[in-house]
C-alpha cells in the first residue's frame, strides 16, 4: 500500500516521502481496516508535521499525516457489530489516514448513507464536530450575557460554517480576514456579518465600532501567535478568548495579556478531544454532522483534488492565501459519487 511518511518535524515539502508498503495492516478486536478513497488536507495536519507548540516532540521514529477520510470497509476484526466489508464509511480520529489503508475502532467509523457524495463525507466530520464543539463553548463563554462575538480566519472552511450558524441563529458575529479580496468576499456571500480585513490600518477601530456599547465578548481564534494581543485588548472586561488553532506566526507570553485585571479568560480547545465525550453525545454530533452533509453539502466546499501520490502539489494548494474550500488526497478509480454499499 501507499503512504506518505515523515521521520521527522519540518516543511512539509522537505519532510513528507511517499513509501510503499508491502502488506497493509490488520484490524483487531472491535476494529476495522477501511481502504481510503478521500481525506482532506486539514491545517490541523500541516502543524501536525511541521511542530506545534505544546505537542510533544518526541514523535514515533514514522509517521502519517491525516486524522480523518472516507473510504470502503476492507475487513472487519473479531467482536465488530454493526460494519460489514463493503460499507463506505467516515471515519475520525484516525490518525494516518493520507494511505491506502487506515485501521479504525468501529465506533469512530460513521457510515454514510446513499446520495452523500465521498467527497462530502470525507469533510463532514472534522469541521462540523469543530462548529459543534465552539457552539458549546460561544454558549458557555456567554453565559447569557449580551455582546458580539469575533472569529478570526472567516474565509476558512470551519469561519464559513460558523458564519452560517450565526445567521441562522441571530449571533452577532464579527469576521476577521487578512486580506481586502477576502473581505469582499466574504461580504458578497454574507453581506448582513460586518468583515473586515487585518491589513487595514485601523482593524481594530473597525472591530469596537461593530461590536458597539457591550464590546466582544468573546473571541474564536485559529490564528494565534503575535495576533494574541491583539484580539486580548479587543475582549470586553469579563471575554473569552477560545484558541482552537494556529496558523499565525510569532508569539504572545501569557504574561502580555491582561488576564488578571480584566478578568479575562483563554481557553484552548481541540476536536481531536471529540471520543472523550460520552457515547450519547456523540450520536448526538454525529447526526448534526450527517444533516449538513445531506441539506447543505455546498458548505463542505472542496478546492481541488489531488492524487494522494501527488500531495506535494495539494499541500502547496492548501497554503494558498486566496484558496476556498478544503484540498483533498483522492485515490484513482473511486467509486461514484453517492453510491456506496449498504
Amino acid at each position: 500500500m501507499r503512504t506518505v511518511v515523515h521521520t521527522r518535524q519540518g516543511e512539509p515539502a522537505q519532510v513528507l516521502t511517499l513509501r510503499e508498503e508491502s502488506e497493509c495492516p490488520r484490524p483487531g478486536p472491535g476494529q476495522v481496516l477501511v481502504r481510503l478513497l478521500v481525506r482532506p488536507v486539514h491545517p490541523g495536519d500541516l502543524a501536525g508535521v511541521e511542530g506545534m507548540p505544546g505537542f510533544p516532540d518526541d514523535q514515533p521514529e514514522v509517521r502519517t499525516p491525516g486524522v480523518e477520510g472516507m473510504g470502503i470497509v476492507e475487513s472487519v476484526g473479531p467482536d465488530v457489530r454493526t460494519l460489514r466489508p463493503g460499507r463506505r464509511v467516515a471515519v475520525f480520529p484516525a490518525p494516518g489516514t493520507w494511505a491506502d489503508y487506515v485501521v479504525v475502532a468501529e465506533h469512530l467509523a460513521v457510515p454514510v448513507p446513499d446520495g452523500i457524495s465521498d467527497e462530502t463525507a470525507a469533510l463532514m466530520l472534522v469541521n462540523p464536530l469543530t462548529l459543534r464543539m465552539l457552539h458549546r463553548a460561544t454558549d458557555t463563554a456567554l453565559g447569557g450575557a449580551e455582546g458580539a462575538v469575533l472569529q478570526t480566519a472567516a474565509g476558512s472552511s470551519v469561519g464559513r460554517l460558523i458564519s452560517a450558524a450565526a445567521i441562522r441563529h441571530g449571533l452577532p458575529l464579527i469576521n476577521l480576514v487578512r486580506s481586502a479580496a477576502g473581505a469582499q468576499r466574504m461580504r458578497e456571500l454574507h453581506p448582513t456579518l460586518p468583515t473586515i480585513a487585518t491589513c487595514d490600518d485601523d482593524w481594530r477601530e473597525q472591530v469596537r465600532h461593530h461590536a458597539g456599547d457591550q464590546g466582544v465578548r468573546v473571541v474564536l481564534d485559529c490564528v494565534g501567535g503575535a495576533m494574541t494581543r491583539d484580539l486580548a485588548e479587543l475582549l470586553a472586561d469579563g471575554g473569552t478568548l477560545i484558541s482552537y488553532g494556529q496558523l499565525g506566526t510569532g508569539t504572545t507570553p501569557l504574561e502580555r495579556l491582561p488576564l488578571i485585571g480584566r478578568a479575562l479568560t483563554v481557553r484552548g480547545l481541540s476536536v481531536l478531544h471529540w471520543p472523550s465525550r460520552t457515547p450519547e453525545e456523540r450520536a448526538q454530533d454525529v447526526a448534526f454532522a450527517l444533516d449538513l452533509a445531506r441539506n447543505t453539502p455546498d458548505l463542505l466546499e472542496v478546492a481541488a483534488t489531488y492524487d494522494l501520490a501527488d500531495f506535494r502539489a495539494a499541500v502547496e494548494h492548501a497554503r494558498r492565501p486566496a484558496k476556498t474550500g478544503t484540498v483533498l488526497l483522492t485515490t484513482s478509480q473511486a467509486p461514484r459519487a453517492g453510491r456506496g454499499a449498504a
